[in-house]
């Protein structure tokens, strides 16, 4: 048995967004290097894989881009569940800082049929029980 979790977000951010979040992003899709990735010390990048999915099935991206008024971001993961603290915390900063309101994501459990929403409630992550039963 596996400790993996599905990870996915899709949210929109101000094109103003502030420096030091857009940087924590881009390391967290292993875009940064040298100097700037070695001041995250022992953290992990949550976003940062890429190709075939391990466990979840299809697979993993993640893509930060500047489109005309707005930075978007979409992305794709498989997370450890020693990891999730980080996922919730990042997640939370996102949020603060998203244009999306509603859901921006969801996390499941890879054996689970219902994922977890990942809601933003005016600046404010929610966490929101998936429901598998009767959906279609």
């Amino acid at each position: 048995m596996s400790d993996v979790f599905a990870v996915d977000l899709a949210l929109d951010f101000s094109p103003t967004l502030p420096d030091a979040v857009l940087d924590d992003l881009r390391w967290h899709l292993g875009l940064l290097t040298g100097d700037a990735a070695d001041e995250m010390g022992d953290l992990e990048p949550l976003l940062a894989a890429r190709g075939p999915a391990a466990r979840i099935g299809g697979v993993l991206t993640g893509e930060l881009v500047l489109a005309g008024d707005h930075w978007s971001l979409t992305a794709r993961q498989e997370v450890h569940a020693e990891l999730l603290p980080e996922l919730e915390s990042l997640a939370e900063r996102l949020a603060f800082h998203a244009m999306t309101e509603g859901v921006i994501g969801q996390v499941r459990f890879y054996e689970d049929e219902a994922p977890e929403m990942l809601v933003n409630r005016s600046g404010e992550l929610a966490r929101v029980a998936g429901v598998a039963d009767g959906v279609f």
